[in-house]
C-alpha cells in the first residue's frame, strides 16, 4: 500500500517562512478559510490568541503551508525555539535548466546563506541554510 504525505518544517514564523519557500519554489502559499477561523472561535473550539493577521487576512498562528498540485504539501508549523542542531532531513531544490549560480545569488539577495558546495562525480550542488537557518542543497 503507498501512502502520501507531508513534509512539515518547525518554524518560530511559519507564514514568513512560507512565504519564502513559496516564492523560491514557484508555489503558493495555501489560503486559509477566515470565516471558518471566526466560526470556530465564535464557537468556542478556538480563541483569538490561536490566530494572527498576516499580509491583511486572519490566519491560524499555528502555522502555514505551500501547494503545488503534483508535490506533496510543505507544512511549516509554529515551534517557540529556535533552531539549534543541523537538520536531518532537508530538501534538495532542483532547478533543471536554469542557472544553479544564478538560483543561489537570487536566494542569497532574499535572505538564504551559503553554507558550502558539494561534488560527488558529475553531480554539484550548493548547500545553503533559509532565513530561519533550515538547511537546502540547489542542484540542476
Amino acid at each position: 500500500m503507498a501512502y502520501e504525505f507531508q513534509v512539515t518544517q518547525d518554524s518560530t514564523d511559519p507564514h514568513n517562512l512560507a512565504d519564502w519557500w513559496a516564492e523560491t519554489l514557484g508555489w503558493e502559499v495555501e489560503p486559509q478559510d477566515e470565516a471558518f477561523i471566526r466560526r470556530m472561535i465564535s464557537e468556542g473550539h478556538a480563541t483569538e490568541d490561536d490566530t494572527k493577521t498576516h499580509n491583511g487576512a486572519l490566519v491560524w498562528k499555528a502555522g502555514a503551508a505551500i501547494r503545488h498540485p503534483d508535490r506533496p504539501r510543505v507544512l511549516f508549523q509554529w515551534v517557540p525555539e529556535e533552531k539549534s542542531a543541523k537538520n536531518r532531513m532537508h530538501l534538495d531544490v532542483r532547478v533543471g535548466d536554469d542557472d544553479v549560480d544564478a538560483v543561489v545569488r537570487k536566494l542569497v539577495a532574499r535572505g538564504a546563506t551559503v553554507l558550502h558546495t558539494g561534488r560527488q562525480g558529475p553531480v554539484a550542488w550548493t548547500t545553503l541554510t533559509d532565513p530561519q537557518g533550515n538547511e537546502f542543497c540547489v542542484s540542476p
